[in-house]
């Protein structure tokens, strides 16, 4: 890749939005307010704007490999506390999708290095799952599944967390999971059950 062509690009694309709107970096200048938090993975052929057909300032994004939500990840609960406490978005997204890498490095038996105690948590979502995939026999089928399995659980973990907690309380703030069909461009909805999984795990993780 000649990187000099990315600087000609920047230059188009201000041209374009100029063009379009001479107040555009103005307008974009005086801050952002986001209704939408979106947690995806690093893979670069998933990018979260152009998946949502959404522009500069409509999405905060947050993207670790294969799009976890672990609780002594720095990275991404600071990234949920500002974008639920301080941004106030209305809706945060979990996104994984078919052909993750992340998920399929995480069944290999290979060391994998520094990756080793990441991929671990994805290894757990098999484990507390692995009656319903090993009833697979195709193996595509398993890591798709495997796939969804691992969205699901992120977004428990973001439930139990104290900000989204309560920002349910106070603005009915929503969790959803969905998975991008990376061979269709389709995002598909889980369809993630909020509110039971809420209930279920009151008892354990909830704050006054």
């Amino acid at each position: 890749m000649d990187l000099k062509k990315v600087f000609d690009n920047n230059k188009k694309w201000i041209s374009n939005k100029l063009a379009a709107d001479p107040k555009y970096f103005e307008e974009m200048g005086k801050g952002q307010s986001p209704e939408l938090l979106y947690i995806g993975c690093s893979d670069s052929r998933v990018t979260a704007e152009d998946l949502m057909g959404l522009g500069p300032g409509d999405v905060f994004v947050h993207r670790n490999i294969a799009n976890m939500v672990i609780s002594i990840d720095l990275n991404v609960m600071s990234v949920v506390n500002y974008a639920v406490d301080h941004l106030k978005v209305n809706h945060v997204v979990v996104c994984g999708h078919y052909g993750c890498g992340g998920v399929k490095a995480a069944m290999q038996s290979a060391d994998l290095g520094i990756l080793n105690p990441w991929l671990r948590n994805i290894r757990d979502v098999y484990r507390i799952h692995k009656d319903e995939l090993k009833a697979f026999e195709n193996e595509e089928q398993r890591y798709d599944r495997l796939v969804e399995l691992n969205v699901k659980e992120q977004c428990v973990n973001l439930i139990k967390t104290a900000a989204v907690q309560k920002a349910y309380r106070d603005r009915n703030l929503k969790v959803y999971g969905w998975v991008f069909d990376i061979h269709t461009g389709k995002l598909i909805d889980l369809n993630i059950d909020f509110e039971g999984y809420l209930k279920n795990i009151m008892e354990i993780y909830h704050l006054d």
